[in-house]
């Protein structure tokens, strides 16, 4: 048993678009937790609510009902001004697409998320190497993207999103964009941080990624069909 606070905790979360006059339910009425050092991912076809779910939870859009809270914050309840500071501070995000700055090197790729966060110059720059030494990009940290495979352009993604220690990681399709041998070794980076104590939340289309996380949570139609834990 764990016996402390979910790191997420998220309760009857509904999201309502409107078709003409049709209501059409994206999220109707989704709760659950996510335990500190979970590693869970979140499937389901498309339109089944996923992506619509990360959004919520990653303040990228408000719920129409219902709320969610990460490492003990309100997040659904925040004003707008407020969402970038938790976002900023208790959320790192992995893109499908790596989002990198192309015109700034790896390393100054996870030093501009510190220097959003005021963290010392000094500092950034250490947390920045001691990650991308962590990712097995040390020789490669003063490289643009365009210099870097797909792969280490993800890994500098996940640096990225570790840099300001975010109580959670939203990993959006991290491994679409790669070939299946550097989508196992992704798969298997995020697996040892969580073992480490990250938490971390994948949305994927892929089983074989699906399949090497700890918990799978499936969704259709807007609501979770099932979450099964291994």
């Amino acid at each position: 048993m764990n016996d402390e606070e979910p790191i997420l905790r998220v309760r009857n979360l509904t999201k309502t678009y409107m078709q003409g006059k049709i209501p059409v339910h994206a999220l109707n009425d989704v709760s659950f937790d996510v335990d500190k050092g979970e590693f869970l991912s979140i499937v389901g076809p498309s339109g089944s609510g996923k992506s619509t779910l990360l959004s919520m939870v990653g303040l990228l859009d408000k719920p129409t009902s219902g709320c969610a809270m990460i490492d003990g914050t309100k997040i659904t309840e925040a004003k707008d001004s407020e969402a970038p500071v938790i976002r900023r501070e208790k959320i790192g995000f992995v893109f499908q697409h790596f989002n990198l700055i192309p015109t700034l090197t790896a390393l100054e790729n996870v030093d501009i998320a510190m220097r959003f966060a005021r963290v010392p110059k000094g500092k950034r720059k250490e947390r920045a190497v001691e990650l991308l030494a962590q990712m097995g990009l040390r020789e490669r940290m003063n490289h643009k993207p365009s210099e870097l495979s797909g792969g280490e352009q993800q890994r500098v993604a996940i640096a990225r999103a570790m840099a300001n220690y975010p109580a959670i990681i939203l990993a959006d399709e991290p491994t679409g964009e790669v070939d299946t041998k550097t989508r196992d070794m992704i798969v298997s980076l995020l697996k040892e941080l969580a073992e480490k104590g990250q938490t971390i939340l994948i949305v994927t289309h892929d089983t074989a990624v699906s399949a090497q996380t700890k918990r799978v949570i499936t969704m259709r139609d807007g609501k979770i069909a099932s979450d099964t834990k291994v």
